[in-house]
């Protein structure tokens, strides 16, 4: 236990008592991601962006 620990606490326990139920912000970020994700895909649809990587005529 580092001495930041004996002075704050010990952040594990606070984070299993304090903070429990509450979304952390990697998830939250995670869940944002998500959903904009699916809102392009229902805007744009699943195909949009890519374009068609067939033969190309250099004439």
């Amino acid at each position: 236990m580092g001495w930041l620990d004996r002075v704050l606490g010990d952040d594990r326990q606070r984070a299993k008592t304090q903070y429990q139920g509450r979304e952390s912000a990697s998830e939250t970020a995670a869940r944002k991601r998500r959903e904009g994700h699916r809102a392009r895909v229902f805007r744009d649809g699943d195909q949009a962006g890519q374009k068609f990587r067939g033969r190309r005529d250099w004439t």
